[in-house]
């Protein structure tokens, strides 16, 4: 298994595995009730595809398993993570692919970071690929990368305490309530260097 940055070529297992991270009853949600998942993912794909998008594949690392059948290594976990100041600029994208492939506006959204933190967007491992301890790798990787020059900050679901004790071992700190996509959530940062 190696972490790496990742590539355009990997969209597609991205984008699901960023659906995993906010979960799929989240991802209808942003859907709507005339649209589906599928829908919702071929929108995903569309924005890790883009160089200027939160979701883009260059603000991603990815875990990959080149025990493979077919030459291609598998996508077995990512990170999406980018600097909590650019998030208005990158979210636009995501504003407008969701006003063009869903009919959803979503202008009023809560901002989930801010200026000062290297954002976490998203973290997911294949189910396949659980309890290896490539969560706890990819976090290690971009932590020494980014966490340097600012605190690693990321929102964990209330309703998901293992997670969060994953989090809290690798050294991230209570910081706040929040709410994202209708869940409630804590904002864990870890402390600055």
């Amino acid at each position: 298994m190696k972490i790496v940055p990742a590539s355009i070529e990997q969209a597609e297992s991205i984008a699901s595995l960023i659906m995993l991270a906010m979960n799929h009853e989240c991802c209808q949600n942003f859907a709507g009730p005339s649209h589906t998942l599928e829908d919702f993912h071929r929108m995903m794909i569309a924005l890790v595809r883009r160089d200027d998008s939160q979701y883009s594949y260059r603000n991603a690392m990815v875990a990959l398993d080149d025990n493979t059948t077919d030459g291609h290594p598998v996508v077995a976990g990512v990170i999406v993570g980018y600097d909590g100041a650019d998030l208005h600029r990158l979210r636009e994208t995501f504003l407008q692919a969701a006003k063009e492939f869903l009919g959803q506006d979503f202008r009023g959204m809560d901002d989930e970071t801010q200026a000062g933190e290297y954002y976490i967007d998203s973290l997911a491992v294949n189910e396949s690929y659980r309890h290896q301890g490539l969560a706890t790798l990819l976090l290690k990787k971009l932590i020494d990368q980014k966490g340097q020059r600012q605190p690693v900050g990321l929102l964990v679901d209330k309703g998901n305490p293992g997670a969060e004790r994953l989090y809290r071992s690798l050294g991230f700190e209570y910081v706040n309530d929040a709410t994202w996509g209708g869940h409630e959530m804590r904002h864990l940062q870890t402390a600055e260097k």
